[in-house]
């Protein structure tokens, strides 16, 4: 009788990404994990961009004869439905490309929409994966940094995995204070 190797479990490292997510970026999170033995899995979420609060905010944007004296304005012809399609078509697309230079990077991914509360979901998906590490790639926001409530900070009180914030579209010396957390100046 003959024995197997047990089947070695993937390093899940759960990504929760703000925007977009560029070769340069996925490169730089794959590197993170060259050396770690065995198979590495990523797990991109990306939240859905609000199409209804674009409809609402596009609505509320018009005023109204009690805050802008004058003539009645004409009602917009939008369709919320149509807005809420493309918005959700818009981030599809975008999710199909952030794991499309993960995978050009060498990394194995795949990808969720996440409506609803993007922390629910980050630890949602590293317990169905057994995730390892969790990392958050957003812009800076300083003011909820700063008061602890962005995601990171979030995500930290939530999961007890290691969570890695960092800074979309910027180089680990940039983020480290080599360039002030500025590109392009």
């Amino acid at each position: 009788m003959s024995e197997t190797a047990p089947e070695t479990q993937p390093y899940a490292v759960v990504l929760l990404v703000e925007e977009n997510l560029t070769a340069e970026d996925a490169a730089r999170i794959h590197s993170l994990h060259e050396g770690i033995e065995g198979p590495v899995a990523y797990h991109v979420l990306l939240p859905l961009d609000d199409g209804a609060a674009r409809v609402q905010a596009a609505m509320g944007s018009m005023g109204g004869p009690d805050l802008v004296p004058g003539p009645p304005l004409p009602l917009l012809d939008i369709d919320p439905a149509e807005v809420v399609a493309e918005v959700k078509e818009a981030s599809e697309k975008e999710l199909a490309r952030a794991i499309e230079v993960l995978q050009a990077a060498g990394a194995t991914a795949t990808g969720t929409l996440v409506t609803g509360d993007p922390i629910d979901a980050l630890a949602a998906k590293v317990a169905e994966v057994d995730g390892r590490e969790a990392i958050i790639l957003t812009e800076e926001h300083f003011v909820a940094e700063l008061l602890r409530l962005d995601w990171t900070s979030q995500a930290r009180r939530r999961i007890e995995v290691p969570v890695l914030h960092l800074m979309e579209q910027e180089t680990f010396n940039e983020q480290a204070g080599g360039g002030e957390g500025v590109s392009g100046l």
